[in-house]
């Protein structure tokens, strides 16, 4: 049951009520003079990132196998020790190409 803030019209008095959904509909119908107060919808962010159970992460191990140079592969792909090293020496090279050029 959530909690609701009511604003009395006429006393300007604010209170907060817990109350069923039901409850709340006949609160409001007994006692006109009693408004609700719209309230923003708490939302908790930043607490760890998305929860991911075996199944999903079976997907996204699949996705990346099939995308190997995309992002998600680079987070969630199984890499063997080959393409480990080779993606480590074409990032050396890249490197030494750039310095290369920026010293011309």
């Amino acid at each position: 049951m959530p909690i609701y803030i009511f604003k009395n019209t006429k006393t300007n008095e604010v209170e907060e009520k817990f109350l069923s959904m039901s409850e709340r509909e006949e609160y409001l119908k007994d006692n006109p003079d009693i408004q609700q107060v719209p309230t923003p919808i708490n939302i908790v962010g930043g607490v760890g990132g998305i929860k991911t159970d075996n199944g999903f992460k079976e997907v996204l191990s699949k996705i990346s196998e099939a995308h190997p140079k995309s992002a998600l592969a680079e987070r969630h792909g199984r890499r063997t020790i080959k393409q480990v090293k080779t993606d480590n020496a074409i990032n050396k090279h890249r490197k030494r190409q750039n310095a290369k050029r920026r010293t011309k």
